[in-house]
């Protein structure tokens, strides 16, 4: 097994992250926020699962891909011999029932997305996608409910649905599968990656502004913001947690240009959005020690 393209937390996920941090997010807000958390972290179960996999086989993680003006997400794309496997990965809890292809939780009767319906259009998009390469794999798509928590009652047998129960079944079936890849396979899985879309269409971030967020640094660990300078750490108060400050800077330039992307990293900027008991040298020695400074030197900015 190969791992091409490894997964990583989204631009998304990520400024939620922050935000909730520095403002207090709607019901829906945090609702969403939530949602992905709980995704992200059922990908990464099912990241370590996969590692069983020895056969010859490549796998695609996180790819965005656009085909006919419609963009299409896949969570993992696993490339074998003869097969290539397009899995949709679900860390749903609870008791869940389909009904006339509708998905419900069975407590509260609540609707969810039938992630089948996602999973058919990804894959018919797919297929489309593989015509324009002049490939001819046959794809096989699979929802894999990766929580041992979740029950799904009335699931068809006719549905590419594999449950918490048959996730390990499923993957000792690939094991089992005679797999050797040649120079065709690997220039596939290299062209799918160059067609990967870094800007997400379907990102869906609260409005915010900067003067409505929070200012200062925080705990990395437990997001506390009751953090105080320890010699060259950054010392948690709730948790305990250290941190050295200049990988506390750094990180709180990053967060600072995935929400503000058209704001400049000055030494004046980050010394504001920081916050915190550090003088603005210290900034600047960090700034200039990271990143190109660009300008004057009264104009300086850092990329």
């Amino acid at each position: 097994m190969m791992l091409l393209k490894k997964r990583f937390a989204s631009d998304e996920l990520l400024s939620m992250r922050y935000l909730n941090t520095r403002m207090a997010l709607t019901e829906k807000e945090t609702l969403h926020y939530s949602n992905l958390e709980k995704g992200y972290e059922g990908e990464l179960t099912f990241d370590l699962l996969a590692e069983s996999l020895k056969e010859e086989k490549l796998i695609i993680n996180d790819l965005l891909l656009e085909v006919s003006n419609s963009y299409f997400q896949i969570d993992t794309l696993v490339i074998s011999q003869g097969m290539i496997h397009l899995l949709e990965i679900k860390n749903y809890q609870g008791d869940c029932y389909l009904e006339s292809d509708k998905l419900y939780a069975v407590n509260t009767g609540r609707e969810y997305k039938n992630p089948v319906y996602q999973l058919k259009r990804s894959a018919t998009l797919f297929r489309q996608l593989l015509q324009t390469l002049k490939q001819n794999y046959p794809v096989e798509p699979s929802v894999i409910f990766i929580n041992p928590e979740f029950t799904l009652y009335q699931a068809p047998m006719d549905q590419p649905i594999i449950l918490p129960t048959q996730v390990n079944r499923f993957l000792n079936d690939l094991n089992k599968s005679p797999s050797k890849l040649n120079e065709g396979h690997r220039k596939l899985a290299q062209n799918l990656i160059s067609l990967h879309q870094t800007k997400n269409p379907f990102t869906a971030l609260p409005n915010f502004q900067y003067d409505q967020l929070l200012k200062g640094m925080y705990c990395e660990t437990c997001k506390s913001m009751l953090v105080v300078i320890k010699k060259k750490s950054l010392v948690c108060g709730k948790c305990g947690g250290a941190e050295k400050i200049e990988r506390a800077i750094l990180r709180s330039v990053g967060e600072f240009k995935m929400l503000f992307p058209e704001r400049k990293v000055t030494t004046q900027s980050i010394y504001e959005w920081c916050n915190t008991d550090l003088s603005k040298k210290t900034f600047c020695r960090v700034l200039k020690k990271n990143f190109i400074a660009v300008g004057s030197t009264r104009d300086t900015y850092y990329e």
